[in-house]
């Protein structure tokens, strides 16, 4: 698999915030993403409405960093549904890998990306925004998503 290095500009974020216990993520985030494909006509300035982002802290040091966010890009924030948070993600440099297949493989591919990040020397920020885009996510059979690791 593919793993390289990538600056992201400033992303801004609409979406639901899920919190929950963690053996419960696995059951709660499609549901989030079900309920945010539904209402996607209500978000104003979106930036590509077929990509979803999903993003979370390794180590929050506040509870209102604990949980996975499932959003959507936009341009600017505007009229936000009163149920929906807005998310603003700062410039950030990624370790980047692809991930196809299975969403519950996916901590394997994770754990391929992490051990590249330490056999090059790089720095994991756990207490940093880790974003992963999502190209495809209906099928948890098959999903197509790019993992974003932040270091330093």
């Amino acid at each position: 698999m593919n793993k390289f290095i990538k600056e992201l500009e400033e992303l801004k974020l609409v979406g639901f915030r899920v919190l929950c216990p963690g053996d419960q993520y696995i059951v709660e985030i499609p549901k989030a993403t079900v309920r945010l494909n539904e209402r996607i006509g209500e978000i104003k300035q979106l930036v590509n409405p077929s990509h979803r982002y999903g993003v979370f802290m390794v180590e929050n040091e506040t509870e209102d960093e604990d949980g996975y966010w499932v959003c959507v890009q936009v341009k600017e924030f505007e009229d936000i549904p009163s149920d929906m948070v807005s998310l603003t993600i700062p410039p950030q440099r990624y370790a980047v890998i692809r991930h196809t297949g299975e969403n519950h493989k996916i901590m394997h591919t994770y754990e391929q990306l992490h051990k590249w990040i330490e056999d090059n020397s790089y720095t994991r920020l756990k207490d940093k925004w880790h974003v992963e885009k999502y190209h495809s996510w209906d099928d948890a059979g098959n999903v197509d998503v790019e993992l974003y690791d932040t270091i330093q």
